[in-house]
């Protein structure tokens, strides 16, 4: 009996065998239909024993072949490239400031030389109306300690100017002094119509500074 039950054994695990075969042979056509793996190589022959192509990928060309290194490397150089694009720009506007700060800088160089010149000139007739004034009152002091008579005739020697600017110094030392201001008697022995003349002038117009 034992001899009649192992053929059928063996028979059953040749079935066995086959059964497992067709099942990966089919999963493996069924993966590679699925595109989950490439077997186009070992199915090659079962696709043409049953009468149709086996499923083919594109070949890609060595020259062309996807390097991961190469990818990275050219996602820094492009990185690389923006970063340098961005520093250009900002070493340009930092240029352009630059130069809108130099130029705000000369103007107010300009502006303020245009000041000084100004405070200058205005010291300078500030400085030429004192000394004008000093002369004008030692002058008025000259005439005021002479003879009306010839303070007279020396004033009726100046232009109208002149003459005003002595008369209102002479007035004011007299203020300044509490004395008797001898102007009214200089008026007097002038010409009337030049004392008109100057009197009109001296209430009309202000005192000169030059």
């Amino acid at each position: 009996m034992a001899s009649y039950g192992r053929p059928g054994i063996i028979g059953r695990i040749i079935v066995l065998l086959i059964l497992i075969l067709a099942m990966a042979g089919g999963g493996i056509v069924w993966f590679d239909y699925l595109n989950i793996i490439d077997a186009k190589t070992v199915l090659a022959p079962l696709y043409r024993f049953i009468g149709r192509e086996g499923r083919s990928r594109p070949e890609v060309p060595p020259e062309e072949t996807l390097s991961l290194d190469a990818e990275r490397l050219a996602v820094r150089l492009e990185a690389l490239e923006l970063r340098t694009m961005e520093m250009e720009k900002q070493e340009q506007d930092i240029r352009t400031r630059r130069e809108e700060i130099e130029q705000m800088a000369q103007e107010l160089e300009e502006r303020q030389k245009a000041l000084d010149e100004r405070e200058n000139s205005f010291n300078a007739m500030v400085e030429q109306a004192e000394i004008k004034e000093k002369n004008i009152e030692q002058y008025a002091r000259y005439l005021n300690g002479m003879p009306p008579e010839r303070a007279v005739g020396i004033i009726t020697a100046m232009d109208d100017q002149a003459a005003i600017d002595v008369l209102r110094m002479t007035e004011e030392i007299a203020q300044r002094e509490g004395t008797t201001s001898i102007v009214s008697y200089w008026l007097s022995l002038l010409p009337p119509e030049r004392a008109a003349e100057l009197q009109r002038k001296m209430t009309t117009r202000p005192p000169s500074l030059n």
